[in-house]
């Protein structure tokens, strides 16, 4: 079977966008890892790798700068689709975020965004209570020090090449 085709889906600003340039590394019944350069050119962003974990509602990347050095690691609380007729997975970002930087500092961001969708009414109380979940279940690994389990898709690619 051909690699499946992905989509972005943003809520703010609302936007779906066909990611035509990421390449599927590994993908089975619990993960898709991709490896990708930058959308929109930016000083610091040039590429990078993520893995999408299918059940856990998360995808996690590993950001790089232009010279290959590590910029962080970001991780996104999505929800996904699948279309079995097109072979299509369109990935809804839902907004709560985490970054977590070389030096183990966590940064949690964009939950103001959950708000400003709950009161545009472009996302429902269920949505806004899976994000949530998916999130406290995603610092609860960080915090716990298990974080390496959610990094491990994307360094075992990275380091057989």
């Amino acid at each position: 079977m051909p690699a499946p085709i992905l989509y972005r889906k943003r809520i703010i600003p609302e936007e779906c966008v066909l990611l035509k340039d990421d390449q599927i590394l590994f993908q089975d019944e619990e993960i898709i890892v991709t490896g990708w350069h930058s959308l929109k050119p930016r000083k610091d962003l040039h590429h990078g790798y993520s893995c999408y974990f299918l059940k856990e509602g998360c995808k996690v990347s590993k950001f790089y700068r232009e010279d290959n050095s590590l910029l962080y690691w970001y991780c996104d609380i999505v929800e996904h689709e699948y279309q079995p007729e097109t072979n299509t997975y369109i990935f809804t970002d839902l907004l709560a975020d985490v970054i977590i930087y070389p030096d183990g500092f966590v940064k949690v961001v964009d939950i103001d965004e959950l708000v400003t969708a709950l009161n545009q009414k472009l996302i429902s109380e269920d949505t806004l209570k899976k994000s949530l979940l998916n999130l406290s279940s995603l610092l609860e690994i960080i915090y716990s020090g298990k974080f390496d389990t959610l990094k491990a898709p994307i360094e075992r690619f990275v380091q057989n090449n």
